[in-house]
């Protein structure tokens, strides 16, 4: 399968769990980003069952070199939730979509030795031009020019760039099923470096109480949150596959198919839980968005064309 249906398919799944995320997060069934960020670090450590089908031994600076990438993308996913915890899900992932081909592109300049023909570059651009149009608050109000939770949007698109051509090094020197699971060790130590933080340690001590005093609620929340990063952990394997075998800068560039889903899924979602999904439906920011969506999808055209001009 080409690696460009692959990504388009990973992202459609992810975008189906950034509402859920979003669900979880603004109905306060998960009171804190950093519970949230916690658990997902320990359900990686499910990547351990690949260990017969590729893991082979390593030495201790190799492993601590794959590890480091996975600690990076636990607060780069992070800072997504206190984003996504603060904004529209269909605001945020246009921002974090747009820094992420930006970071990545320079980063593969320069480590990767990556180069793209122009008609992708082109492609690339508008898929960054979309993002940004979608990010903007209009009209602007009291010096306001973007959204709550535009900063940590930011701070996560460098963090999960960072990470993903961590990734791709690796990736191309080594196999496939052996980094995952490595990389997946690095999100089991980020997600214990979160204890360093006493704010954070304290929420995640919290959400252990639901472990001993289990409700409905608690079993609904638990499965949905399962359920949910179950999706999540397919589509996070199909994007790090597809970037195994292709672009880095263009696999990423494709996360604008991403918040394209999750726009119209929102929209959808928003009708009937209003006060969770935010999203915001005037004349103005429905055609803001419609018109980002064609940048969006003119870009995805332009970095799928195979001829070289």
């Amino acid at each position: 399968m080409n690696y460009l249906v692959i990504a388009v398919i990973a992202y459609f799944l992810v975008a189906i769990e950034v509402i859920l995320d979003k669900f979880l997060l603004t109905s306060k069934r998960v009171s804190h980003p950093s519970i949230y960020a916690f658990y997902i670090g320990m359900m990686s450590l499910f990547a351990l069952g690949f260990i017969p089908f590729g893991v082979h031994p390593i030495s201790l600076q190799q492993a601590i070199l794959m590890i480091i990438p996975g600690i990076i993308f636990t607060y780069g996913v992070m800072s997504l939730f206190f984003a996504i915890n603060k904004s529209e899900a269909s605001r945020v992932m246009p921002v974090v979509g747009a820094i992420i081909p930006i970071a990545t592109f320079l980063l593969s300049i320069f480590f990767l030795s990556e180069k793209l023909r122009v008609i992708q570059l082109v492609g690339v651009g508008a898929l960054i031009v979309g993002g940004l149009l979608i990010s903007f608050e209009f009209p602007f109000k009291d010096k306001k020019r973007f959204f709550h939770g535009f900063y940590y949007s930011i701070a996560a698109g460098i963090l999960l760039a960072i990470a993903f051509t961590w990734f791709k090094y690796f990736f191309e020197h080594d196999n496939f099923v052996n980094v995952f699971v490595w990389t997946r060790i690095g999100l089991f130590f980020g997600a214990l470096s979160l204890f360093l933080n006493p704010v954070w340690r304290k929420r995640i001590l919290e959400s252990f109480g639901g472990f001993k005093k289990p409700q409905k609620e608690h079993y609904e929340t638990g499965s949905l949150f399962v359920v949910n990063k179950a999706l999540g952990g397919i589509g996070s394997f199909m994007t790090n596959f597809a970037i195994a075998i292709g672009s880095v800068t263009i696999v990423n560039a494709l996360v604008s198919t991403e918040y394209v889903f999750i726009l119209l899924i929102g929209l959808v979602m928003s009708l009937k839980f209003p006060k969770i999904f935010q999203e915001k439906e005037s004349a103005l920011e429905i055609t803001q968005k419609v018109v980002s969506i064609i940048i969006i999808s003119l870009g995805m055209i332009l970095i799928s064309l195979k001829h070289r001009l």
